[in-house]
């Protein structure tokens, strides 16, 4: 298969993630990335122009990829060989911590290690431009940029549910003089490290990568929705904010905001609105074909610490994993001169503070291979896919595709959340109900077998 139809087959089968890095790596302008009616980012091509093998080499979800870049697994091998410990659910790493940034927790979505990290490595000289998410017009609302300054990372602090392309931002980035910083999601960072390996310019230009641990990319929908049900028209919000702390409450019990019409803010607790993770709602396909969860390929893995007693704490606390000498060393420096409060977790710690993705991506992952509609021919080769489930869980894995599926169809049907819930409520009662029973059983398991 040629180059465009192969690009043409992993959008057509929903399995393109909208990361850019094909319009980023074409030399002309026949691979553009535009927003599609369900919301996500996918890559359009010029049928003109011939598109390359190279281009199809820094997909994250090529599906018939190198051999010896077959899975995360591999890819690590080039990049990560400082990383001395291995964990078949985290990757290559060096150590395992959670805590937080003096200065940078309160205006961060989660512990404020993202910034601080970036600002030193500026500070330090080891980078020179970070790329990452910032506030984009009322259209677009969030798009990656350019930072080349200390101050200019201040504004790209918090976490956005909301889709962006690195494919502007990265030939902005690639005229620039010195190493580029690039914060993304598993599937981005996975992109960028094929780019290293082909591009040896490229691969020149990246002096750092920071992961975030994903729950899902969500669609444009996401915002719209939330947006509805803080009384603010799907067609007239502005400056979404998904993150805003309760600094008196739960780190879980944080808000969605937007400003209407008027540029009055509204909020809305996100506990009021129901799951909007587990669920699978407004989620794009291919996430559920991606089994990293702990963005394997970056320097530097960050997360919430969503365990026992930090998500206690409404200010937040980040869960880290340092993969190179480079990304531990800050968090040790940052601990020995106070800049950091730092804890050192244990694997099972870990572990327990992503488990709930863990059990999804991972022992869902074969079952939804062979049960959805997405054909097999098209996924690229997985680490995951052989748990075999029981009964009950296959129903919640069946009930999680349907939901997510019908749940981008119903929003793009009625931009309105009073409808929307109204058609998604016995979907979503269903889903509830067995996953209700699925924990109990799990439960009930754990304790029989003494853990």
């Amino acid at each position: 298969m040629n180059g465009n139809l192969m690009i043409k087959s992993i959008v057509e089968n929903d399995m393109c993630i909208g990361c850019g890095m094909c319009a980023a790596q074409c030399k002309s302008d026949a691979i553009k990335m535009k927003m599609n009616k369900f919301g996500f980012y996918t890559a359009n091509v010029d049928d003109s122009y011939a598109i390359n093998e190279d281009i199809i080499n820094v997909c994250p979800f090529n599906p018939n990829p190198n051999d010896k870049l077959k899975t995360e697994n591999e890819i690590a091998k080039i990049f990560l060989n400082q990383a001395n410990k291995q964990h078949i659910k985290i990757g290559r790493y060096i150590n395992t911590y959670a805590g937080y940034s003096n200065k940078n927790r309160l205006t961060s979505s989660s512990g404020g290690i993202a910034t601080y990290t970036l600002t030193e490595l500026m500070r330090r000289g080891d980078i020179q431009h970070v790329i990452s998410v910032k506030a984009g017009s009322n259209s677009v609302h969030y798009k990656y940029t350019v930072s080349s300054s200390v101050d200019e990372l201040a504004s790209a602090a918090k976490t956005r549910y909301y889709p962006v392309t690195l494919a502007d931002a990265l030939k902005i980035a690639m005229k620039l003089d010195g190493k580029i910083a690039i914060v993304g999601v598993a599937c981005f960072i996975k992109a960028i490290r094929l780019a290293q390996v082909h591009d040896p310019i490229f691969n020149d230009k990246i002096g750092f990568l920071i992961g975030i641990i994903c729950g899902g990319v969500k669609s444009a929908f996401f915002s719209e929705y939330l947006s509805s049900k803080s009384g603010v028209s799907a067609y007239e919000f502005a400056q979404p904010e998904f993150r805003i702390k309760d600094i008196s409450s739960t780190a879980s019990d944080y808000s969605y905001g937007c400003l209407d019409k008027d540029k009055n803010q509204r909020t809305i607790k996100m506990r009021s609105v129901g799951d909007m993770w587990g669920t699978g709602l407004f989620k794009a396909n291919a996430c559920d074909y991606c089994d990293d969860v702990t963005t394997e390929l970056a320097d530097l893995s960050l997360g919430d610490a969503w365990l026992e007693p930090y998500i206690k704490d409404g200010r937040g606390t980040n869960v880290i994993v340092s993969r190179s000498l480079l990304a531990d060393e800050i968090i040790k420096t940052g601990i020995k001169n106070g800049d950091l409060v730092i804890d050192e977790l244990s694997e099972q710690q870990f572990l327990s503070s992503q488990q709930g993705s863990f059990n999804h991506r991972h022992d869902g992952l074969g079952f939804r291979i062979k049960s959805g509609k997405t054909i097999s021919s098209i996924i690229p080769e997985k680490r995951f896919d052989d748990v075999k489930l029981t009964p009950l869980p296959k129903i919640v894995q069946i009930l999680r595709m349907r939901t997510r599926e019908k749940s981008l169809i119903s929003w793009l049907n009625t931009k309105n959340a009073k409808a929307f819930d109204s058609e998604m409520e016995l979907s979503l009662f269903f889903l509830r109900f067995f996953t209700k029973i699925n924990h109990y059983q799990r439960a009930v398991i754990r304790r029989i077998k003494g853990f």
